[in-house]
Order: structure tokens, then C-alpha cells, then sequence
């Protein structure tokens, strides 16, 4: 998804008011970037809690900045930053972290993102948002060049199954219609559920949505039909679950009078063997494995 980001980010440099800050990251990614923005793209060093408050005074002046950094470095590091500085005073600066989830893999815990939009979200006007495919990065940057509040965009592995038609970007998508329980994935993990459930029948597949923005806005009529149909919501994420989109999701249905019969939540569990790994690896200990994940709910 990083070279999407910064070709898309390089058809915006035509607008003056961008400007781009990176936390000395990017070498052999965002050349074009820099090139094209030239004096507009500023490396900021390793000080994130700096770049933070400088961009929320670019933002000030009616520019419009972007943070890059690897995602705990530009969510966690400034966090007071982000709270103080951009969120409370309600300033249009994108936060911008690249390998959400555990998108670092056998660097560790301190470069994965796991509780990210989780903290991010308690912010006031933050809105979040997660592409799942490459296709959703394009679509994603223009929205986020207009928002007049702060943003986080969490950028990770795109999987896009081959010869699959993807719809055209929107906060909520249905991938694939199925007549099983109903779920709603957020992130790169579409694509993989995306390719399982394709190859089922209709009558044993699930009914697959995709999310990719939140906080959650009216929930559309047809996925609210589906969960009243299967009276069961599978939710899953790469995020833990506090915070998460499976906390979020079922207290609006409840809040609703619509919460369904069977909840199944599939999250990020931390580092279940105290071993590091690939993100493949500790995708695997988390149970987030696709095939693993629709073989479970589909014998529920």
C-alpha cells in the first residue's frame, strides 16, 4: 500500500497547502513524493512528538500536513501531542502509520500496531481510516486532502484476491453475498475471507462486509437485514479486542435492541507463545487465519 500512498500523495502536490512530514522514514519508497513536493516535504527526524506539534501549526496557517512514521511511532510516541495540539483545537492533520496490526512482524512488539485506532478513537473528531486493498488507498487520499478534522490511516499489506471484483470504495461494502452468518471484517484480512468464502456456495458461505472507516456512521439497512436473518455477527480485526471494532459494533447493535443471538469476535491476541514472528506467524497464533476462521463459524 506505500507506493499507492505516494503516487496518490504525488497527484495531490499540485495543491499548495500539502505539506509532507516524515519521522526519517521512507528511503526508497516516497523519492517521488519528495521530488515532487520539494521543499513542502520535510523530514522531521526521529521526533515524533515535534512533528506532531509542528504539523498542528502548519494546520493552523490553513495548510494541510500529513505525519508519516511506522504506525506505533506516529500514534503512541505523540500521543499528548495528538490530543492536545491537533484534536482538541479540531485541526485537519492525517496521521499517517504504515504496517498496522502486526505489520512489522520479527520486530517486535514495540513496531506493531495493535491497539491503534482503539486509543486513537477516545480522541474528540478523530476519524479513522483502514484500506483493505490498494484500490481503497487511491480512493481514501483525495477523501482525506477535504476533511476538515484530524485522521488516522493505517496502511498495511494489501491482498487482493486474483480476478476478483472488488466494489467501489465506500465506509461500508459487501464483498460477497451468503446465506451463513454475517461478517464484518476491517483491513487487509478482506482479502484472504474474500477468497475463502468465494469459493463456497452461496448457502454455506458468509454474508461478507467490509468496513473501512470509523467511528461507525448509520449502520446500512442491508447488513442490519443480514443480521437479523443469521442472528449471527462474526467480527474481525487485527486490532485487539478492547477497544476494537467487535467492542464497537455490538454495543451499537445493543444500544439498537438489535444485538444478535451468537457474537464471534476474531482479534489480535498479543504474542500467545512469547515468540516474535512474521505477520503471517502471529496471525496464525491469533486465530486470524481466513480458512481457519470460516471453517470455525461456518460449523457453528
Amino acid at each position: 500500500m506505500r507506493d499507492v500512498f505516494c503516487r496518490s500523495l504525488v497527484s495531490q502536490a499540485v495543491d499548495p497547502r500539502l505539506v509532507f512530514l516524515t519521522g526519517d522514514l521512507g528511503f526508497k519508497a516516497l523519492e517521488p513524493l519528495r521530488d515532487a513536493l520539494r521543499e513542502r516535504f520535510i523530514n522531521a527526524g526521529v521526533a515524533e512528538q515535534n512533528m506532531v506539534s509542528v504539523a498542528a501549526g502548519l494546520a493552523k496557517l490553513g495548510l494541510r500536513p500529513w505525519v508519516y512514521s511506522i504506525a506505533p511511532f506516529v500514534y503512541a510516541r505523540p500521543f499528548e501531542q495528538i490530543r492536545n495540539d491537533v484534536c482538541l483545537h479540531k485541526l485537519p492533520v492525517v496521521l499517517v502509520g504504515n504496517g498496522g496490526g502486526y505489520g512489522y512482524g520479527v520486530m517486535g512488539n514495540t513496531h506493531h500496531a495493535l491497539e491503534d485506532y482503539g486509543c486513537l478513537l477516545t480522541l474528540p473528531d478523530l476519524r479513522v481510516f483502514v484500506p483493505a486493498f490498494d484500490e481503497d488507498v487511491s480512493a481514501m487520499v483525495p477523501l482525506l486532502m477535504q476533511l476538515d478534522k484530524p485522521a488516522y490511516l493505517r496502511l498495511g499489506l494489501a491482498d487482493r484476491p486474483a480476478g476478483c471484483t472488488i466494489p467501489a470504495y465506500s465506509c461500508w461494502r459487501k464483498l460477497i453475498a451468503g446465506d451463513g452468518p454475517t461478517l464484518v471484517v476491517l483491513g487487509p484480512l478482506a482479502g484472504g475471507l474474500f477468497r475463502v468464502a468465494s469459493a463456497m456456495s452461496q448457502a454455506h458461505r458468509p454474508d461478507l462486509w467490509l468496513l473501512s472507516e470509523l467511528p461507525t456512521q448509520a449502520l446500512p439497512e442491508a447488513l442490519l437485514d443480514s443480521i437479523r436473518r443469521s442472528q449471527h455477527l462474526v467480527v474481525v480485526e487485527e486490532h485487539t479486542a478492547a477497544g476494537g471494532l467487535g467492542q464497537i459494533l455490538s454495543y451499537q447493535l445493543a444500544a439498537m435492541g438489535l444485538a444478535p443471538r451468537r457474537f464471534s469476535h476474531y482479534y489480535a491476541r498479543g504474542y500467545v507463545s512469547g515468540l516474535y514472528g512474521s505477520q503471517r506467524f502471529h496471525r496464525a497464533e491469533s486465530g486470524l487465519e481466513p480458512a481457519a476462521i470460516v471453517a470455525s463459524i461456518c460449523k457453528i
